[in-house]
């Protein structure tokens, strides 16, 4: 009589989680863009200018922390991780399900880690990055990725959660219901 209500709660969140899937490669395509901008940038004005600009090396780096934290939560949503090939064709189907269960228990433990300690190392983030003489920019923008990879990262659990079947969903569905 909860079936219903179950496959909505289970559907619900694999829907939210898409969609903040969809927004992450928004932000990293934006991001790997800018820091390709900048990139060039610099790398113009060196050329055409002689000189090189003080502050674009500086800047561009400020995006590889986010861009390597949210791709980290892309790929885990679309299931890509090093997997040792041999071994999982040729496991037993029971050893390859305890497998993929302890994998997403350190899974979820790892992005409730990186947002638990990330949140105060975010708010604790008082230092400056020095972009040139006058332009500085927070340590909050490189200490935001860490809970906010963690918390997107426990968003798609759901999906993980996923590849364990539909015996495992259920179990998930009843226990969330």
């Amino acid at each position: 009589m909860n079936a219903g209500r179950d496959e909505g709660v289970l559907a619900a969140c694999r829907r939210v989680s898409d969609g903040v899937n969809r927004l992450v490669l928004v932000v990293c395509v934006i991001m790997i863009t800018a820091m390709f901008t900048i990139s060039v940038a610099g790398i113009a004005h060196q050329a055409f200018a002689g000189s090189a600009l003080s502050w674009s090396n500086s800047l561009a780096r400020l995006f590889v922390p986010w861009i390597a934290m949210l791709s980290l939560t892309v790929a885990f949503k679309r299931g890509e991780h090093i997997a040792m090939g041999m071994l999982v064709t040729r496991a037993p189907a029971l050893v390859l399900r305890l497998a993929q269960g302890f994998g997403l228990v350190v899974i979820a433990l790892f992005g409730f880690l990186l947002f638990w300690y990330g949140v105060p190392y975010f708010l604790d983030s008082t230092q400056l990055f020095m972009i040139s003489d006058s332009w500085q920019i927070s340590h909050h923008w490189v200490a935001a990725a860490v809970p906010l990879s963690g918390l997107i990262m426990c968003i798609h659990l759901v999906d993980g959660v996923a590849l364990l079947g539909d015996d495992m969903a259920a179990v998930i569905d009843e226990a969330v219901s």
